[in-house]
């Protein structure tokens, strides 16, 4: 018995040995070309944790071929979690204040709530061996990355405007609005800032870059614009003819709309169009922290873009050549793309005596 015994653990010792030395060739094959040779252990870590739990603001459908690819890749699952923006922002910090953190990674389009999350102490540094392929702007101290860069723009009614009558700088448009009241009353639409950390983000970054921005804000309130919480939302009024024209809308989501909707077009400002991006932390806490710096890898590769812009998020690299590119996009929108850094300058408005101003200041040029 005691020999029997000693056979059957020598080929269990043998077996979980092979298994394990299988394990590890099987990660370093999946090594991308470039990484460092100990990324392998990362992988095998990760594959052991076996999920990632995302929190974000991205439609699930957009980002659809993404988490399908990483999962084909690594065996990974991904718990997401479409929280939107003030509610993904809001959870983090309410599980982290109960000791509860169950997001491993935050990916939000909400710029300037990422960056409170860093600078209050809830994102972890990890250096990603794909930063060296962002712009210099799009990497917050190895904390905060730019996963996309989407236009900020209009969409219009085509029935009810032509293009030749569009706006063609920030300046026309602000005319625009003041020549044509009698047509536009009560038919534009923008974001509502205190209800959007998107649609705050977009006006006060115009706002801290435009010195006539609040002479548009004025301009919108005289032809009675109505504010909406999504970009959605204004997408409907707009296609339905309740509205004419929807100012400072997500970009990236238009110019897929307009493939869809006949009815449906898409405008940018050739001297000025700024474009946000959605940025990617990963957790103090992070439960599952390797599968989380393998997710964010991902996202940053050339695969990962590749697939974001397939789904309609333009890729921050310009080496990525399905869908829409930093550098093509560029040239879409005229020349005049103003990507929002990744940086403190995001954080001018979120103290709260200026945030609270803002958004006087805001209802007062709407007449609200």
């Amino acid at each position: 018995m005691n020999r029997q015994h000693t056979v059957r653990s020598t080929a269990f010792a043998v077996a979980a040995a092979l298994m394990t030395a299988f394990a590890a060739t099987a990660s370093a094959q999946e090594v991308p070309t470039g990484y460092p040779a100990d990324y392998a252990d990362l992988i095998a870590k990760a594959k052991e944790e076996g999920t990632v739990s995302v929190y974000t603001s991205t439609d699930a459908a957009q980002s659809q071929k993404l988490q399908d690819g990483f999962t084909k890749r690594y065996g990974i699952k991904i718990a997401y979690n479409d929280l939107g923006t003030n509610g993904t922002y809001n959870q983090v910090i309410s599980e982290a204040a109960a000791g509860q953190t169950t997001a491993d990674v935050v990916w939000s389009s909400a710029m300037d709530l990422q960056m409170t999350l860093v600078q209050d102490g809830y994102a972890s540094e990890y250096a990603s061996p794909e930063a060296g392929k962002l712009p210099s702007w799009a990497n917050f101290k190895n904390m905060l990355y730019a996963t996309t860069v989407e236009p900020i723009g209009m969409i219009y009614n085509t029935k009810a405007l032509s293009e030749d009558k569009l706006p063609k700088t920030y300046a026309d448009l602000i005319t625009f609005l003041k020549d044509n009241k009698s047509m536009l009353q009560g038919k534009v639409a923008t974001f509502d800032p205190e209800k959007s950390g998107s649609g705050f983000l977009h006006h006060s970054n115009d706002a801290r870059n435009r010195n006539d921005f609040w002479d548009l804000a004025k301009a919108m309130g005289e032809d009675g614009a109505k504010i909406y919480s999504s970009s959605g939302g204004m997408k409907e009024t707009v296609v339905s003819g309740e509205n004419i024209i929807a100012i400072n809308i997500i970009g990236s989501y238009a110019l897929d709309w307009v493939k869809e909707s006949p009815n449906l077009g898409v405008h940018f400002a050739s001297d000025y169009t700024p474009a946000f991006s959605r940025l990617a932390l990963i957790t103090k806490d992070a439960p599952h922290s390797n599968a989380a710096k393998l997710f964010v890898d991902y996202m940053l590769s050339g695969e990962g873009q590749s697939l974001l812009a397939e789904g309609g998020l333009p890729s921050v690299r310009e080496d990525v050549s399905a869908g829409i590119n930093i550098k093509t996009l560029n040239e879409r929108v005229g020349g005049g793309l103003k990507p929002i850094a990744v940086d403190e300058g995001v954080l001018e408005y979120m103290d709260q005596m200026k945030r609270v101003q803002f958004l006087n200041d805001w209802k007062e040029a709407l007449g609200r």
